[in-house]
């Protein structure tokens, strides 16, 4: 792995969360507590009960780990290019074929879960903690006081298995996601790119940056709502579900098959400017690490 590439992805990640963190507090909410039923909704009662901060729960966690997490997305996608070009022989200067992009996307999301799964839970669990500080003596009060107490909380209570609660759904939702990522990362690009010009404008960066995130996580959001649901499964009470296949099949019994895009709308909301963020981060900085020829490199395309 390239260290230009693992910086990059790093920066890039961080942005991303700090950009759209507060949207995705609400999309978590709504795709795993029934008292929140639209977007405006969930924000106005969040915000009524817990203030700003509530958009912002269990935050350190993720910004540092998803930091990390987009690091070995990025090196692992731009390792695999690389491989795979080299098993077929492919000059260095050729585009990447398309199917080389979507499976290079696959190995990425799948490989950077290892990583994302612990910080993942515990965002998750804060996120759904509706329960406010400010409250009075008679209020309930948050079962977890910040990140690092929920981490040890579910080590002490589960062991570290319990940190990786989910992790299944969590594989299918980002090894497809990304690997759609990717791949409409580079079709855009390369629409985009002006005859003659070797790399698209900026405006084209961005615009398929964009589009990749909400490409993306149109295709995670279904498997995405099953591993929400297994993560706060038994928080509150005893535990509703055996399983993944069982959890799968009890929401579109219950709740039928609508239930897992009832979220898609902020997702897709907030999947535009992260995506934008994320690449125009992850442009600008490799492209000021990496020096000579390769300065204009993009993620989608080998020198």
């Amino acid at each position: 792995m390239h260290i230009v590439d693992f910086v990059s992805g790093s920066l890039a990640g961080a942005c991303g969360v700090a950009l759209g963190y507060p949207l995705e507090t609400v999309r978590v909410r709504i795709q795993t507590q029934k008292q929140f039923t639209g977007i405006w909704q969930c924000a106005v009662a969040t915000f009524s009960k817990e203030g700003a901060h509530g958009f912002f729960k269990g935050m350190t966690i993720p910004i540092s780990t998803i930091s990390v997490t987009s690091a070995v997305v990025f090196a692992t996608y731009r390792d695999c290019l690389r491989r795979l070009n080299q098993a077929r022989g492919a000059d260095r200067t050729a585009p990447n074929r398309k199917l080389d992009v979507f499976l290079s996307g696959l190995v990425a999301g799948t490989v950077q879960t290892s990583v994302l799964a612990p910080g993942d839970i515990v965002k998750v669990r804060l996120q759904c903690q509706t329960e406010s500080k400010r409250g009075g003596p008679n209020m309930p009060k948050p079962k977890y006081r910040g990140p690092i107490h929920c981490l040890l909380s579910i080590i002490r209570e589960e062991g570290v298995r319990g940190l990786y609660r989910g992790i299944l759904p969590l594989i299918l939702r980002d090894a497809p996601s990304f690997a759609m990522y990717f791949w409409t990362y580079s079709t855009c690009c390369e629409l985009l790119t002006r005859s003659g010009k070797k790399s698209p404008d900026w405006s084209a960066v961005m615009l398929a940056g964009g589009l990749a995130g909400m490409v993306g996580w149109t295709v995670g959001t279904p498997m995405d709502v099953i591993k929400s649901r297994l993560q706060m499964d038994g928080i509150r009470g005893p535990r509703k579900y055996r399983g993944l296949i069982h959890c799968l099949t009890d929401t579109v019994r219950v709740e039928g098959v609508g239930v897992f895009y009832r979220s898609l709308g902020i997702s897709v909301l907030r999947a535009f400017p992260v995506g934008v963020a994320v690449f125009a981060t992850y442009e600008v900085v490799s492209g000021f690490l990496r020096p000579g020829p390769d300065s204009i490199e993009l993620p989608w395309r080998l020198k």
